[in-house]
């Protein structure tokens, strides 16, 4: 055969044209042997273990942000109660200029009205017979006072 006759013969493909592409890349599926494995997913296992994973984050991230609020509720009752036994404490008999820092002791006379004193609770002797012990207190930076001790019915001598 000439040249002629091989450039003017048209390549006539036997494989069913309905049966190939042009673009194999955009085929569902592997076209060939070396082609990638591709599987259908079954779209409620997927969509299941995603729930699962969603409920499990977020219920462990709220646990963790009810941590906190109990952690800060507690905060602010230990606030409060420090704010209202300073109120108290203030409204009391104080006969000197208490230091931040230091620890004094908080008395109820026979009387019924209140004693800030320096003096502890053993350390009166039959000098102090006239006073209930009622707690021991901490002048905080904040000018606030902190319990240390308290007697059994410290709250109904407050």
């Amino acid at each position: 055969m000439s040249q002629k006759n091989k450039e003017n013969k048209e390549f006539i493909n036997p494989i069913d044209p309905d049966k190939i592409t042009l673009n194999p890349h955009s085929l569902e599926y592997g076209h060939h042997a070396g082609s990638a494995l591709i599987k259908p997913e079954d779209q409620g296992k997927l969509t299941s273990r995603a729930l699962n994973a969603m409920e499990h984050q977020t219920d462990m991230q709220l646990g963790q942000i009810y941590e906190q609020m109990q952690l800060l509720a507690e905060q602010a009752k230990r606030l409060q109660d420090r704010k209202q036994i300073s109120e108290f404490i203030y409204q009391t008999e104080i006969r000197f200029e208490p230091f931040i820092n230091h620890t004094y002791h908080l008395y109820k006379r026979d009387q019924g009205n209140h004693l800030l004193s320096m003096v502890g609770p053993t350390q009166w002797g039959k000098s102090g017979q006239h006073l209930k012990f009622i707690a021991t207190v901490k002048l905080l930076a904040d000018h606030t006072w902190d319990i240390i001790e308290k007697s059994e019915d410290f709250l109904t001598n407050v």
